[in-house]
């Protein structure tokens, strides 16, 4: 069962589609159980503006989307650093455990898109490595079947 703030954020999705010229863009997920994230930010100062995303997947993907661009705004890159999968689950009220693996993919689309910014600008943050997309292994740490 579904939190209403997992509900709010799927039926009223705030930051849909894209930043043109986005200073980072962040791309995971795997079409083979249908959950595609891509994050964009527009960072200024080493603080995230703007953060907008599509996804295509479930109500849980949509909701943690949602949820993430929410809680970068404003954010420097090392608070932003700090955001994980746990956290977006929190923010959301918690996530059934068969949907855990969305706040995985939101948490990999951010660190994603960190990366491509720190690649376009020659930056290396502290604690920031090459995206992996771990999609599968996300979906057997909570027991599910991909």
């Amino acid at each position: 069962m579904y939190s209403q703030k997992v509900m709010e954020c799927f039926m009223n999705p705030q930051n849909v589609g894209e930043i043109e010229n986005a200073d980072g863009v962040g791309t995971v997920g795997n079409p083979k159980c249908g959950d595609i994230m891509k994050i964009y930010l527009q960072i200024e100062d080493n603080i995230i503006r703007d953060a907008k995303f599509k996804t295509f997947g479930c109500g849980a993907a949509i909701a943690t989307s949602a949820m993430l661009t929410q809680m970068v705004k404003g954010k420097t890159i090392e608070e932003a650093m700090k955001i994980t999968n746990k956290a977006v689950a929190d923010a959301l009220d918690g996530l059934p455990p068969v949907k855990m693996h969305c706040s995985c993919l939101a948490e990999e689309a951010l660190k994603a898109a960190l990366w491509d910014y720190a690649q376009k600008n020659g930056l290396t943050i502290e604690g920031l490595t090459p995206p992996a997309n771990r999609h599968d292994e996300d979906h057997a740490a909570f027991g599910e079947e991909n």
